[in-house]
């Protein structure tokens, strides 16, 4: 009698947060240490540069250096009111 040993979870899931061996099994896969949180909404994504709906709606600036989109003024190092 053997076992098999488990696979170690090599992705989480950006929508549920289940992770799993194989990629295919999760709807959107994301690898764990390329996981990303949204500080806003607290979705877990695959690019740190998310903008999720909530915050969209309330985007008040882009950076004019860099293009970065935020919400409040100090949160961008050249702020242009959008």
């Amino acid at each position: 009698m053997t076992r098999k040993k488990k696979a170690a979870a090599k992705y989480v899931c950006s929508t549920c947060g289940a992770a799993s061996g194989v990629k295919g099994h999760l709807c959107t896969p994301v690898l764990p240490d390329k996981a990303y949180s949204c500080t806003y909404c607290g979705t877990v994504v695959g690019n740190p540069r998310h903008v999720c709906k909530p915050k969209l709606t309330k985007l008040s600036y882009v950076c004019d250096v860099c293009g970065r989109t935020s919400v409040k003024k100090t949160e961008v190092c050249k702020p242009v009111k959008i």
